[in-house]
């Protein structure tokens, strides 16, 4: 035998004839859904699988929320969900201001879900519990720090108006930078994506949780 074909048979008997070290079919992917069925690994296209292999490989490794949905158009969902990893973790707003704005978003579509996810991750971040309660009454929070307070208005502004007037822009870019602006901006894009994927499928609460928002 050559070195050669040596090293490939040891190369197989390591990684199995279809080239991974794990059946895919044996993968737990705990897709979740309603209207939309959850699909498993085996039933998957091939971009259905390089889709949810992204997810499961990147800093989300998680497949709840809209991903099964998503997974129905896969070049579509794989570039939404790298777009949703870059607004989560590498986006210049602090976490606090981030999981303000994701809030608001899900308050204004009434995505249960999506409002179930992130309430915990906003008190993680320090967001007070009475910010929160105001954002679920659909109220102006009281005692609002001077970055959220431009946070807020700004985006605030843009839902209800369509647009954001001189003195919010420029409040906003005092606040949190151009930058920040335009990564607000676009959380509050995807954001909207989320929570419409979310209400279309009737995306479930985990057992035992109850819908806060009225």
């Amino acid at each position: 035998m050559t070195r050669y074909t040596f090293g490939a048979v040891i190369v197989l008997a390591l990684v199995g004839p279809a080239g991974l070290a794990q059946a895919p079919g044996a993968r737990e992917l705990k897709l979740v859904g309603d209207r939309f069925r959850p699909l498993s690994y085996d039933e998957m296209t091939t971009e259905q699988r390089t889709m949810i292999e992204h997810v499961l490989r990147g800093e989300r490794a998680s497949t709840g929320g809209p991903f099964n949905v998503l997974l129905r158009s896969p070049k579509m969902g794989d570039a939404a969900q790298q777009l949703g990893a870059e607004i989560r973790f590498h986006s210049s707003l602090s976490p606090r201001l981030r999981e303000m704005a994701i809030l608001i978003v899900a308050r204004h579509w009434t995505a249960q879900y999506e409002w179930y996810a992130h309430k915990r991750l906003a008190l993680d971040a320090g967001v007070q519990p009475s910010i929160i309660e105001a954002i679920a009454a659909r109220k102006r929070p009281p005692h609002l720090d001077a970055d959220q307070q431009a946070v807020y208005d700004f985006e605030c502004e843009l839902l209800e108006t369509h647009e954001v007037a001189d003195l919010r822009f420029r409040a906003a870019v005092s606040a949190i930078g151009e930058r920040g602006v335009v990564d607000l901006i676009g959380l509050m894009g995807y954001y909207h994506l989320v929570s419409m994927v979310l209400n279309v499928d009737r995306y479930p609460l985990p057992q035992g949780a109850v819908a806060e928002l009225p």
